[in-house]
């Protein structure tokens, strides 16, 4: 077995990592996507429901049910927003393993390449070599029959 050759085996799970840490990010931008939707929609509908009709009023239990709602809502903006910024943060993380993984796939790609290459010269010298032998051969031991 040649060395390029006992390479494959780590290059087939470099090539693994790097498939199941691009899956992960695919996800992980997935959910993030969801999580700002939800925080676009919850600030819509928070922005809907401050804005109260002009010359309206509201008696006093309607008022205090609305600002508690109201608070409530905004905690929810919070918790939302929150959740935003820690998918973010789980992203960034997937991103930085899919380049890690990727930079690892490269590296034992390059080391293959590598040694793929000098077997190839390797190959060529030995090839090379029998060659010159048989060259050689001929010359110290012509071939006998056709002299008249």
């Amino acid at each position: 077995m040649t060395r390029s050759q006992r390479l494959d085996p780590l290059r087939k799970l470099a090539q693994q990592r790097q498939d199941a840490a691009a899956k992960q990010l695919a996800e992980r931008d997935k959910a993030l996507a969801e999580q700002q939707k939800r925080l676009e929609l919850l600030q819509q509908y928070a922005e809907h429901f401050t804005l109260a009709p002009v010359g309206s009023t509201l008696p006093p239990a309607l008022l205090a049910n609305h600002a508690a709602f109201r608070a409530k809502l905004d905690v929810a903006l919070k918790q939302q927003a929150q959740a935003v910024d820690a998918t973010r943060q789980h992203c960034e993380i997937e991103r930085a393993r899919l380049l890690l993984a990727s930079r690892d796939n490269k590296v034992l790609e390059k080391l293959a390449a590598s040694y793929r290459a000098e077997e190839q010269r390797d190959a060529d010298r030995r090839s090379q070599r029998e060659l010159d032998d048989l060259g050689a051969r001929r010359v110290r031991h012509p071939p006998q029959g056709d002299t008249p």
